[in-house]
């Protein structure tokens, strides 16, 4: 694998844990993404709520937690409690519901600061990860002035790319959050 491929794929992946991020935030619809993750105490470890129920979506606003052992009932129902979330799920025995509140406009508004905050680090990462790979492309002696430019030029292009990318998608999810 090059530099430059080892170089755009970091860029991927940056790219894939920022849309993960996203997908966490509550945006007044119901998305088993929101609660999929939330670590739960149970058997005698934390797991994933996803690796110890089902998880599906009733209708626009509810979730619905099945988890396949009503024995830890409880600990799912305390951790998404205590995932701080702003949600607060309600047991009927069988099964937990979370039935989404509707947006406020401050509250749209403070996740959209969220999705900026989110971008700005994945930008971060990104110039990090240039820096990273210029630095050890100085180190190269075998490189010439000419192809250590040519290089430099290529990171370049792939950071606007992704850069651009990035910017698109944090775009998306505002419009998203924001619609009522």
């Amino acid at each position: 694998m090059s530099t430059i491929d080892a170089f755009k794929n970091g860029l991927k992946k940056t790219v894939e844990h920022l849309k993960i991020e996203y997908a966490k935030l509550q945006t007044g619809r119901a998305s088993a993404s929101l609660v999929e993750g939330i670590m739960i105490d149970a058997y005698g470890q934390k797991q994933p709520l996803k690796a110890v129920s089902g998880i599906s979506i009733q209708d626009a606003r509810t979730i619905v937690i099945q988890p396949w052992d009503k024995g830890v009932m409880q600990q799912v129902e305390a951790a998404i409690r205590d995932a701080d979330i702003g949600v607060n799920p309600v047991n009927d025995g069988v099964a937990i519901r979370i039935n989404l509140p509707p947006m406020t406009e401050e509250r749209r508004i403070q996740i959209v600061k969220i999705v900026k905050e989110l971008a700005e680090e994945a930008r971060i990462s990104v110039r990090q990860q240039r820096q990273e790979f210029h630095s050890n492309s100085k180190r190269d002696e075998d490189r010439s002035e000419d192809e250590h430019r040519d290089f430099e030029a290529a990171l370049q292009k792939e950071v606007d790319k992704t850069n651009k990318e990035m910017e698109e998608i944090a775009k998306g999810k505002e419009e998203d959050i924001m619609k009522v």
